[in-house]
Order: C-alpha cells, then structure tokens, then sequence
C-alpha cells in the first residue's frame, strides 16, 4: 500500500488530524502559549476525561447502526448522587462505595439494554425516557441539594497524580522524573506492539502499508508520547485519570480492531439483516453494547463528581452531546459500521482543545456553542459528501469499465 493509497484509505482519519493540529497551533499562537503550558495541559486531561469516557462508550452504540443513549448525562448525575450519599451521607468505605457505583451503572445498562435489544423500544425512545428517569431519581436522592467535599481516598482515583519514585534524581530537569520515564516505556511499548501486529498482519497475507509510512506514523506518535510525558513530568507528573484513561482507550481499540465482538458490531452496523444471517446475535450484542454504556457512564460519573468534590443535581448537563459529537467529529458515520477509538479520541480533543482554547482566551459560553455546534455540522457534512464522492467515484469506474468490455466484445 503507498502513500496515496493509505492517504485515501483513511482520508477522514487523517483530515481530523489536520484540523486538530491546526485547531492547537491557533490558539497557542492566539494564547501566547498558554495552551501547552504544562498546568493547562494537565487541566486538559482533568477537564476532559470524562468526554473521552462517555465517546468511546458512545462509539459502540453508533457502531450498531447509528444509535445513541441520550441517558448518559444523567447516568453521570446518578452514579455521583450514589457515591455521595454512600460516602459523605451515609460515612460508608469509599472503595467499596465505588464498587457499588459500578455495579448500579451495569444494573441501569441491563435495564435499558433489555428494553432496547429484546423489547426492540427504539434506542432514541428508550435513553430518552431512561434520561428523565435517572435524572429525576438524582433529583429525589439528593433532595436538590449538592453533597461535598468527598474523602482523599475517593479523590485519588481522579484528581490524584502517579507519585514520583525517583526523588532527587534529575533527568532532562524535569520535576517528576518518573513519569518522565513512563512515558518513554509506553512509547517503546506502543511501537513494539505496533510491529508485532504490522508482521502478523503481513504473514497472514492482509494487506499492510509499506514499512516506511509505518515507521514514519511510529516516529511521529512515539515523539509525541515522549513530549506529552515530558510535559507532564515538568508540573506534578501523570494524573490518575490519565492512567484509567489509557487504560479505557488500549482495551476499546483492542476489542473494535482485533476481536470477533468487534468484527461483529461493524458488520451489524454495515448490514444488521445480512449479519443476522450470519450468525451474528444481533440482540444479545446490542444488549451488551448498553450495558457496556452504563458501565462507562458510571466510570464518567465517579471521574466527574471526585473532579468536582462534589454530588451534584445539575451533574451531567449535556455530556450525551458532548459525546455523540466527539464520535462525530472523530469519523464516526450516523448510520453505523463505520468509526475507530482513536477517530474517536481525536474528536474529543478537538471539541476539549476549542473548550479550553476559547476559555483561555475569554470567549464566552454562549460563542463557544455555536462555535462547537458549527464545527459538529461540517464534520458530518464532511462525511457525507466524501460518501457521495467515492459513491460517484465508484459508479463512474464501473460505467467505464464495463464500457471497456463492450468495446473489446465488438
């Protein structure tokens, strides 16, 4: 595969890349550099981990065939009503009160899921009613009412940093060498793994791009794993969240990439009939897709309310819009079966980059919606003219072709 060709392939992919890099020149360039500046970077991590959460459980569901969960924001507003009553009401142990928060985050995906996959309620129809459900249950446990502060115990998990284990040491002259060091192991890691799968792809006879556009995207992904690190390293080192959400976005990549389940939710959302037929449990697979939504949400609502310190009735506001347009933005297709975790990615960062960048820069609230709506409206207008474009592009090869095989016929 050349470079034209893997340029082609993955012409949305790319384009997003584009735009974020521009998006982060512009306003580092407009904020003086306070864009990039270590503390701000780290705000970043802090302000939107929960969007990235929220996306990539989102991605899943809009993979099935264009469907969303308008619910999570609610769900979000739940899970920190039930942690702060556990923890802050009621005194209980924090680590079990977030065991018991994940627990009820699946219990509401099984109950939304049942409805949505075997009752066959539309999923718009079934996370809207779930949306005023679980926001009016929030309503009824917190009595209106905002809960605070949260113990440390439940703060570190979020709001917490990787401590430094190299005290004294002094690497490059950063703060937290550690975390310094971190960075350089995942992006050795993440390269290894990246050739691994390249020769395995290559043995089994896909087809792969050259060895030079791979080793040029390892360079290029390696530095900026190493200076994301370094940058971090020169504050207060690696937040915790970050970890989680590594973690998150590793395992998601690996189960829509390189996994039967993956395999099966493109093509149910390519051809739910034709997957059917095949096989594929539709149903039971849609059913876990919100169970798995439920679950991240309550993930989302235990980052969300340890970053605010807080449980709050108002929790939660509009985070189903912030990730529906992260999957979007990233290359996600609204009628399904097309979308990746890092597209995904890449679009909550445009959407936090343009978050932070206008905040920065005193913009407000009110611009910054119409400047976030704008930019949703021309990536989904983006995708859908591409479509058009290759579907001509398409039509107009087969016409020529088949008019090369009349021609040699007479």
């Amino acid at each position: 595969m050349n470079w034209k060709t893997a340029i082609r392939k993955n012409l949305r992919q790319y384009m997003m890349l584009i735009v974020l890099v521009g998006i982060i020149i512009f306003f580092q360039v407009l904020t003086n550099g306070t864009l990039l500046k270590p503390m701000n970077i780290s705000n970043l991590i802090f302000q939107n981990a929960y969007v990235v959460i929220l996306a990539v459980g989102m991605l899943l569901c809009i993979l099935t065939g264009g469907n969303i969960d308008l619910s999570v924001g609610s769900v979000v507003a739940l899970v920190g009503a039930c942690a702060g009553t556990f923890i802050i009401t009621w005194g209980w142990n924090p680590h079990l009160s977030i065991l018991l928060c994940l627990l009820i985050g699946i219990a509401i995906g099984v109950w939304q899921g049942f409805w949505i996959a075997y009752v066959k309620i539309p999923a718009f129809i079934a996370t809207l009613a779930g949306m005023l459900v679980f926001r009016g249950l929030t309503l009824i446990i917190l009595r209106g009412l905002t809960l605070a502060p949260f113990p440390q115990e439940y703060l570190a998990y979020s709001t917490g940093f990787i401590p430094d284990i190299l005290p004294g040491v002094n690497l490059f002259g950063v703060r937290n060498p550690t975390s310094l060091l971190l960075g350089i192991l995942t992006a050795l890691i993440f390269s290894i793994i990246q050739i691994h799968s390249y020769r395995s792809r290559k043995k089994k006879g896909y087809i792969v791009e050259s060895p030079y556009i791979l080793g040029f995207k390892l360079v290029i992904i390696a530095a900026a794993i190493i200076w994301l690190f370094y940058t971090l390293a020169n504050y207060r080192g690696v937040p915790m969240v970050f970890i989680t959400l590594g973690i998150i976005l590793i395992v998601y990549s690996y189960l829509t990439s390189s996994t039967v389940i993956g395999r099966h939710l493109y093509a149910m959302g390519g051809n739910e009939k034709a997957a059917r037929l095949s096989g594929v449990k539709t149903d039971r697979l849609l059913f876990l897709v919100y169970v798995n939504m439920a679950f991240l949400a309550s993930i989302a609502g235990i980052v969300f309310s340890a970053r605010l310190n807080s449980a709050s009735p108002q929790a939660g506001q509009s985070f189903e819009m912030d990730a529906i347009a992260a999957c979007f933005i990233g290359g996600a297709s609204t009628t399904g079966g097309i979308g990746t975790v890092g597209g995904t990615l890449v679009g909550a960062l445009i959407m936090g980059i343009l978050n932070n960048g206008m905040s920065i820069m005193g913009i407000s609230s009110n611009v910054q919606q119409v400047v976030k709506g704008l930019v949703l409206l021309a990536a989904v207008a983006f995708d859908v003219i591409s479509k058009k474009n290759l579907k001509f592009t398409f039509i107009s090869k087969l016409r020529r072709k088949r008019r090369e095989e009349v021609d040699l016929v007479a």
